[in-house]
């Protein structure tokens, strides 16, 4: 069951990733970019998640995917700041 939920999750940053940079591609609004950028790190991170879990199960990735979350986060916050009005 694991792994379908592990896949459920990419499946869902992955589509939200898609519809945030969907939408500031018609309404050029940055923080719709930021979101987008950070989401597209949140889908490799339950990408890495996949692999780390299921596919490679006898390899610690856990420092890739606590990396890849940081950047990810690290994005959004840098767009909300440089943004800041």
């Amino acid at each position: 069951m694991s792994p379908f939920i592990y896949g459920l999750c990419a499946a869902t940053s992955a589509v939200c990733a898609g519809m945030l940079l969907g939408a500031y591609r018609l309404e050029k609004y940055r923080l719709l970019l930021w979101s987008g950028l950070c989401f597209v790190g949140l889908t490799l991170n339950n990408v890495v998640l996949v692999i780390d879990k299921v596919v490679l199960p006898e390899v610690d990735l856990s420092l890739w995917r606590l990396l890849i979350a940081l950047a990810a986060m690290v994005t959004l916050l840098f767009g909300l700041i440089w943004d800041a009005e």
